[in-house]
């Protein structure tokens, strides 16, 4: 009998995204969870990371809570950071090997867009209300990195202008380490990500 996926990567393979896997240690499956709540600046959604420590050996899901929306004050002020056509609210969907590890901001090392496109819808109406317009979506390379926030942050705020944003510190640094452990083990491989984001299961 073969092996089943964890029930993340079950669904990740359902919507027709790629897994990946081949029995290898530290092939990340770095994925975006998002809530169905329209809240503008809560840390409401999740991001998860699926892999095995070892070749062949079991797998390990881990999760940690983020953001995958923009905050309040960027919603109410999309010039500040970002775009005259609004906002940016990176769309679901999968973006093979579209990030690396690069330098946020010039701050800090975090998951950069910098390989690869996204797709990210524009919501330019200045209110708190998360909108995701089919109309408004348009392709690029906008900066959607994935960082985080302070050390243990309560609102989303200005942390986020369409970046996936971890609410704690320590916990993006679990997930830099997973990155870092990725291209040791596999210096063969591209040192590229690939993130890939869904909606909540109702």
């Amino acid at each position: 009998m073969s092996e089943r996926l964890p029930l993340l990567l079950e669904r990740v393979a359902a919507l027709g995204h790629r897994v990946f896997d081949g029995g290898h240690a530290y092939n990340l499956n770095i994925v975006g969870i998002r809530s169905e709540s329209r809240r503008s600046n809560s840390f409401d959604d999740r991001l998860a990371c699926a892999y095995r420590e070892t070749a062949g050996g079991p797998w390990v899901v881990r999760y940690w809570q983020v953001t995958t929306d923009p905050g309040k004050f960027t919603l109410k002020n999309p010039t500040v950071y970002g775009s005259k056509k609004g906002t940016a609210i990176v769309c679901e969907g999968q973006y093979l090997g579209a990030y690396r590890l690069d330098m946020h901001r010039g701050r800090y090392i975090a998951l950069c867009q910098r390989n690869g496109p996204v797709k990210v819808y524009r919501d330019n109406n200045r209110d708190d209300v998360i909108d995701m317009d089919p109309d408004t979506i348009e392709q690029g390379f906008f900066g959607c990195n994935i960082h985080k926030a302070g050390t243990n942050s309560k609102n989303v705020d200005r942390w986020s202008a369409g970046c996936t944003v971890f609410a704690r510190s320590k916990d993006f640094a679990e997930l830099i380490s997973l990155c870092r452990e990725q291209i040791t083990t596999h210096p063969e491989w591209s040192p590229a990500f690939t993130y890939t984001l869904i909606r909540e299961k109702s």
